[in-house]
Parts: C-alpha cells; sequence; structure tokens
C-alpha cells in the first residue's frame, strides 16, 4: 500500500487543508496519514479564526508518524509560523523525508492571509531547501522570487529564480488569469515543461492549491516521475472542477471523488 503525509490546517468546511489532502490521496489509492498544525474556522466564505498548534505538538505528530508508518511522500501546505516550520523541517531533515511537496500556503481562496509575516522568510530558510518541487500560485511566487509576474515569460523566470534559490524544482500555476486557459510551469532538475488545460468557468474553486498538492505527493508516493506526477495530478484536478460540486455561499468545494461515483 503506498502512503502520504499530508502537513498542513484542518477545514471545518471540509473544501481545503487536511481534509481535502485525505480525499484526493484517498482517492488516488494512497493511505493518507496527517499532521496537523492549526485548526481553522472557515467555510466557503472565508476564515473566522485561526488555532495554531504547538509546534512540540506538531513534533510529536510526526514522530508518532515517522516511526511506525513511514510515508513515501510527504506534502505540505498550510504553516502558520516559524516555530511550526522550524519544527516541520527539522524532522523532515532528521527522518530523511522523501518526495516533498511544499504548497506554500499564504492566503485562501477566499482572500484570507493564513502565513504570518515572518514565517515567510522561516519558510525560504527552513523548508524550501528540502522540498522536491513547491507549487506557489501567482500571487505565492511573486513573494518568493520577489518579482513581477504578468506573462508566461515571467512565470518561466520566477520559475528559473525560484530554483536557482532554493535547490528545489517549482511548478508556479497560472491559474490566476494570466491566459484564457489553466497554464502552469514546471521547472528545475533538467525540466523544463508546460501543462495546459481548459479553463474550467466555475467560482467553486476552494482547495484547488490543496488539492493539486496533494494529487502530486500521491502519485509521487505511487512511483511516478515529477512530470508524469504532475500530469496526473493535473487531470486529476480537472475532473474535480468539471464534476460541478456547487456547495455554499461563496468559492464552494471540488468534488474529490469524481473519479470513483
Amino acid at each position: 500500500m503506498y502512503t502520504a503525509l499530508t502537513i498542513a490546517g484542518s477545514d471545518s468546511c471540509g473544501g481545503a487543508g487536511i481534509q481535502a489532502d485525505i480525499k484526493t490521496m484517498t482517492a488516488l489509492g494512497v493511505y493518507a496519514e496527517c499532521c496537523i498544525c492549526a485548526l481553522t474556522a472557515q467555510n466557503t466564505m472565508g476564515v473566522n479564526a485561526i488555532k495554531e498548534v504547538e509546534e512540540d505538538f506538531v513534533g510529536a505528530q510526526l514522530d508518532a508518524v515517522f516511526t511506525d508508518i513511514v510515508p513515501d511522500a510527504v506534502k505540505i501546505g498550510m504553516l502558520s509560523n516559524s516555530d511550526i516550520i522550524k519544527m516541520v523541517g527539522s524532522k523532515l531533515n532528521e527522518y530523511d523525508a522523501k518526495n516533498i511537496v511544499v504548497d506554500p500556503v499564504m492566503v485562501s481562496t477566499s482572500g484570507s492571509k493564513l502565513m504570518a509575516d515572518e514565517a515567510i522568510a522561516t519558510l525560504k530558510s527552513h523548508l524550501l531547501k528540502e522540498g522536491t518541487v513547491t507549487t506557489p500560485n501567482i500571487p505565492e511566487a511573486t513573494v518568493l522570487c520577489d518579482m513581477s509576474i504578468t506573462t508566461a515569460s515571467d512565470m518561466e523566470a520566477a520559475a528559473r529564480s525560484i530554483y536557482e534559490e532554493f535547490g528545489c524544482a517549482v511548478l508556479v500555476k497560472g491559474g490566476h488569469g494570466i491566459a484564457d486557459t489553466a497554464r502552469d510551469y514546471l521547472y528545475g532538475d533538467g525540466i523544463s515543461e508546460w501543462f495546459e488545460s481548459p479553463r474550467v468557468d466555475t467560482d467553486n474553486t476552494h482547495g484547488t492549491g490543496c488539492t493539486l498538492s496533494s494529487a502530486i505527493a500521491a502519485y509521487l508516493a505511487k512511483g511516478f516521475d515529477l512530470v508524469n506526477a504532475v500530469a496526473h495530478a493535473k487531470s486529476y484536478l480537472q475532473g474535480a472542477l468539471e464534476a460541478g460540486l456547487n456547495l455554499g455561499h461563496g468559492n464552494g468545494p471540488l468534488m474529490h471523488t469524481w473519479n470513483i461515483q
């Protein structure tokens, strides 16, 4: 049985975070484990409250996982403060974790801020270098490389800059309106690849970043190389968007189980 670990925050509405990750990994035939780093009171309209987990307990969760059911891949999502980021980075290094997908979650789909300002610097210094691949959207990539991104060429330049600084492969996600199609660019480790899919006309995009990154982790856990893991993950995400689930009063969640209905 393939296994994957998600290290992220909980979403009480079930569409993003730990819940989306577990649904995605399960739908793709991978046994999901989790380390909860924050509790959120949120729904499709926004994040109302965040309660952070103490970093020592985050470490205890990771010890429990890695000393028993060792994950074949790891997905990292919302880590809201520097102490948690340092603990996660230290434990991943201690246990020589493999196939690490870092989703640098800074802002939710609804626009709520999920990471403290000082935590961004810690993310850069303590976690990105541990990653196999990082999956920033355009606003997140802008923060990571400190450059404006408005064209496809800018996406390529940003990916190169992030790779050269941190040494992990980079998937810059183009879902924030650069083109009429959903174009993502993967760069690093001898890879320079564009992925393109039709843009789905829907407001129900809550948890898309979480879903894509956990799908990539699931396919890496199953032994796919990075290019094919990204390609299959995008195909899964496309299906989850096209399934047309319509819940909530804001940016609704995806249909994570579309492929096993």
